[in-house]
Order: C-alpha cells, then structure tokens, then sequence
C-alpha cells in the first residue's frame, strides 16, 4: 500500500507544479502585446502542452491512486473522519479549478481572453491556498 501512496503522492505533485504554472503563463499571455504574434503562438503551444500532457495526466493517476487509498484505508472510516471529507470537497474544488483552467485555455486559443494580468496573478494563488489546506489536513487530521 505505501508504493500506491508514493504514486499518488507523485502524480499530486505533478497536478499541482501545472495548476501553479498554468495560470501563471495566463498572466504573461495576457501581459502580451496584441501585435506579437510570435509570443502568443509560443504561449498557446506552452499552455496546451502543459494542460494535456502534465496536468490532466497528473490528475487522472492522483484522483485513481486516492480513489485506490480511499477504498483500502478510509471508506470504512469516513464518515467519522471530518478531516478527510474536508480534504475530499477540496480536491472536488481543485478539480473544477482544473476544468476551469481549460476553459481559460480554450478562451486564450481562440483569442477570447477578456481579463487582465493582474487577474491571473489573484487567480494563481487559488491552488496554493488549496495545497496549504490539504496537507494539513492530511498530516495533523484535526
């Protein structure tokens, strides 16, 4: 069962290095000029490569590997232990976070994007708070 945790653990860590990272290529894609062509081509390849070949990769084996977890340690335990269906409802949250950083995706490859930098910078923060919430969770078990 501890190899099924070191996978899951490392596929998180994989989901979240790209739900950090995308966001913040949403901010210098929106920082770009409207003119250089170059630069956003450059970003869409980035972004989309990023959401398709790491981050969803990433979140199909964390969400499998937890399931697995779930089902051999926790379920029998769930509903006493408050902790870990806070830290379920947060990885649903995460998931949606994650879909709608592929609507953004979508929105920046067909030139739809209508905020601003500054609004990706507040949006890149989302995750971390998440990741701060769910190791704690996990490790002290309120």
């Amino acid at each position: 069962m501890l190899w099924i945790k070191a996978l899951h653990v490392s596929f998180m860590v994989t989901w979240f290095a790209g739900l950090f990272y995308l966001p913040r290529l949403f901010v210098y894609h929106a920082m770009c000029d409207a003119n250089d062509i170059t630069s956003i081509e450059r970003f869409k390849v980035m972004e989309r490569k990023l959401y398709y070949g790491i981050m969803t990769p990433g979140l199909i084996f964390t969400a499998l590997f937890g399931g697995w977890l779930l089902y051999d340690y926790a379920w029998q335990n769930f509903a006493d232990a408050g902790w870990m269906q806070i830290k379920l409802a947060s990885v649903i949250f995460l998931i949606g976070y994650h879909f709608h950083c592929g609507k953004l995706l979508k929105d920046f490859k067909h030139n739809r994007n209508t905020r601003s930098h500054v609004f990706y910078r507040w949006y890149n923060e989302v995750p971390v708070v998440f990741l701060f919430l769910i190791i704690i969770l996990v490790v002290v078990k309120p």
